[in-house]
């Protein structure tokens, strides 16, 4: 008895299963680089590990939480708006915020160097206000003094008034403060010198309840950033703001974000999907240590729906198909140019 005439399929399971693999490869691919040609980085998402921008412990849809994807766009460095900018009453800048703050957050390299990126807030800009030019015969390891023999900080990436690579740096600007042409950069960010930033934390003798940069001497220009869940524990460290731990890679805390340590600019979130890859992290990384309990309950509900729902839709669907006519009709014909097999 021929049983391809009754609707059943003598197809090879392999070949379908290796059709079914290969049409899941193509549709993730398309997906990656439709993800590249949005964000022009690749890879176009970074997953986040740690909870130093959550707003929320138990996590919160718009804000950066661990298990988090984060789309990764391919932005120009002066087109980054900083904390400071966003919170100048004026600026062309004022009110932009991502991921609940003023200001961008930006996905940089540890002083440039090989690692696990950072995903934190730029918070102000230190940029040259006036500049020498340096000793061009000084070694590239020469110390800064041999560089700037008449004083000032050796900035190797700042260009001179010629396109120079390489400056001695005598005074700093802040953008988006009140701050000018000074050696050491204080800035309050009171709500008067600068946007208030609260650090949410107690207030005791020598603190303050918003973020206070004193009398830093930057080591070079760029951007100060902090994670929004870190007190006002700033990346560039002690130096920059009293108290802060810093964030340090092989050679040292890091210092002011440059332009060429920069992967990207933090776009849109795809909450809870992170989780997945923290899951089968190797030793070393955190894992899922800072994962919100919430993220693990939406994402086993979205992979058991991802699951059950073809199963409860696929008879349902079986059943309205083959009762329309055209079916009928369809397997008819089919039937018709079969020849019966005694």
């Amino acid at each position: 008895m021929n049983l391809r005439g009754q609707g059943v399929s003598d197809s090879d399971p392999l070949k379908t299963l290796f059709r079914e693999l290969l049409l899941a490869a193509g549709m993730i691919g398309l997906l990656i680089l439709a993800l590249y040609a949005h964000t022009g980085s690749m890879p176009p998402l970074v997953v986040v590990e740690s909870s130093s921008m959550i707003h929320d412990i138990d996590g919160e849809v718009g804000s950066i939480d661990a298990g988090d994807l984060v789309l990764v766009h391919d932005q120009d460095f002066d087109t980054i708006v900083t904390f400071a900018e966003a919170t100048e009453p004026g600026s062309p800048h004022f009110g932009y915020a991502q991921h609940g703050l003023e200001g961008d957050v930006i996905i940089y390299k540890k002083n440039g160097e090989a690692g696990t990126p950072i995903i934190h807030r730029a918070i102000m800009e230190v940029v040259p206000h006036n500049i020498t030019s340096p000793n061009r015969n000084a070694t590239i390891d020469a110390s800064n003094s041999e560089h700037c023999p008449e004083g000032g900080t050796y900035d190797s990436e700042s260009l001179d008034e010629n396109g120079t690579m390489g400056v001695c740096v005598l005074t700093w600007d802040v953008p988006g403060t009140d701050v000018r042409d000074v050696e050491k950069v204080t800035v309050h960010f009171d709500g008067v010198q600068a946007g208030f930033y609260d650090c949410d934390r107690m207030v005791h003798a020598n603190v303050e309840a918003y973020l206070v940069v004193w009398e830093w001497e930057p080591r070079h220009a760029g951007i100060l950033t902090l994670g929004d869940n870190n007190n006002c524990s700033v990346d560039q460290g002690s130096q920059a703001v009293n108290g802060s731990s810093g964030v340090h890679s092989a050679s040292g805390t890091v210092g002011p974000i440059r332009s060429s340590w920069l992967i990207g600019v933090g776009g849109g979130e795809i909450p809870w999907l992170g989780t997945v890859k923290l899951m089968v992290s190797g030793e070393g990384t955190p894992g899922t240590t800072y994962v919100p309990s919430s993220s693990f309950f939406i994402l086993f509900f979205i992979i058991g729906s991802v699951l059950v729902i073809p199963m409860l839709f696929e008879p349902l669907i079986r059943r309205l198909m083959t009762g329309a006519p055209e079916f009928e009709q369809s397997l008819t014909e089919h039937q018709k140019k079969i020849p019966e097999e005694e």
